[in-house]
């Protein structure tokens, strides 16, 4: 294989896995803390998209509430992306105080919350496509401004052209997970978090405020769901208000293949992921999900509690 060709291979393995972690953190920061999987986050996800594309001043379609309706202003890229991230976020913040919060103080069974999740998930889809309607949205063709649309490496009789935009992508998510590492790791509030996801009843003893750093926690959780979709919907397009299910089946299997409740893991397990998906034989493109899936039961036979997991010991 020429060097060239598989350096851009290596590159879309690593721009689409970075997405996939990302989006898989967002799954990942609940869980560790309610120790419940948040079936809305693939909707969060797709608003997260939406709203960047409507910050751009980029109007909507022919169908739905809002056909031909955009906003009389246009943020550049980053700021949209910005803008949509934290409305995204604020969406978490509803969706923790409608489906999971009523019945956290009813001391209800956990797996109550996670089908009231799904039903706030679905119930959010049909919103969007109520509003906007249910078809495909593009982004402008190169949303990052003056920046070259591609790189070419190689010779000049024999170039290979490289988009930069998911070299940006890349940046962008390698940069997101950095900063979530250190505000976890080197914050009192991230410290906080983790001795809630370690014991909660020990840490509100201690002083901490479990509701308020739960809420917190679904804020980063919406806020990073919301930035993935957009990265994914300048990538190649937003397909619709179920944009966001096939890419929560993926986060779902990240987290897994990496480990329940560990970060590093997410990350982990979405750069196999998406490394995996980049190297499936262009004749065998319909079967990207069949190849993922199929490596993650292999390993999950091998190694139940994931890559990066820890196997739970009970004391009897």
């Amino acid at each position: 294989m020429n060097p060239l060709v598989l350096l851009q291979l290596v590159l879309n393995g690593l721009t689409i896995g970075a997405v996939y972690a990302l989006f898989a953190l967002g799954y990942t920061l609940v869980f560790s803390i309610l120790r419940v999987i948040n079936f809305s986050h693939g909707a969060v996800f797709t608003l997260g998209a939406y709203f960047t594309f409507a910050l751009t001043g980029t109007p909507f379609g022919f169908n739905g509430v809002l056909a031909h309706w955009s906003l009389p202003f246009g943020l550049p890229f980053p700021l949209a992306l910005i803008g949509g991230g934290l409305l995204a976020g604020l969406c978490g913040i509803v969706v923790e105080r409608v489906a999971f919060r009523p019945l956290r103080n009813r001391g209800a069974d956990p797996l109550l919350a996670l089908i009231s999740s799904l039903g706030v998930g679905t119930a959010i889809v049909n919103i969007i496509q109520y509003l906007v309607g249910a078809e495909n949205y593009n982004y402008p063709p190169n949303p990052f401004g003056k920046i070259p649309s591609a790189l070419n490496f190689g010779s000049a009789a024999h170039p290979v052209p490289v988009r930069t935009v998911p070299l940006i992508i890349l940046g962008v998510s390698l940069l997101i997970m950095a900063l979530l590492t250190l505000f976890i790791t080197r914050t009192r509030i991230g410290k906080a978090l983790q001795a809630i996801a370690e014991d909660e009843v020990t840490a509100s003893l201690l002083g901490i405020n479990p509701d308020r750093l739960i809420w917190l926690t679904f804020f980063l959780s919406g806020l990073i769901g919301g930035v993935s979709g957009a990265l994914i919907g300048v990538n190649s397009s937003i397909a619709g208000p179920y944009f966001g299910v096939s890419f929560g089946l993926k986060g779902l299997a990240v987290i897994v293949l990496g480990g329940l409740g560990s970060v590093p893991g997410a990350v982990l397990g979405g750069f196999v992921l998406g490394l995996i998906e980049a190297f499936v034989p262009s004749a065998q493109i319909g079967y990207k999900d069949a190849f993922a899936f199929a490596l993650l039961f292999v390993i999950l036979l091998i190694r139940p509690e994931g890559l990066l997991g820890r196997t739970t010991i009970q004391k009897v």
